[in-house]
């Protein structure tokens, strides 16, 4: 089982995890392979893997490796 840092906290994720799995875990939301919330709704995170952003598009690609830091940022509504 990899462990990885997910906003400075240590995490432990499945072997082979993706950072769709981390974005799954640290939301508590189930995603489809594309990165939505299976349930509909709108999801507002942006990831990046040791500094460099990774789109969407790649969250279902980009496996997790042991050591690995990413930064899950969630967008927020408000003043």
């Amino acid at each position: 089982m990899p462990t990885v840092r997910i906003n400075d906290t240590e995490t432990m994720l499945p072997e082979g995890a993706r950072v769709l799995e981390a974005v799954a875990h640290t939301t508590g939301r189930e995603l489809t392979d594309t990165g939505a919330p299976a349930d509909g709704g709108r999801l507002g995170v942006a990831v990046a893997l040791a500094g460099e952003v990774v789109p969407r598009s790649r969250w279902s690609a980009t496996e997790l490796s042991d050591g690995d830091a990413l930064e899950i940022v969630t967008a927020v509504q408000g003043g």
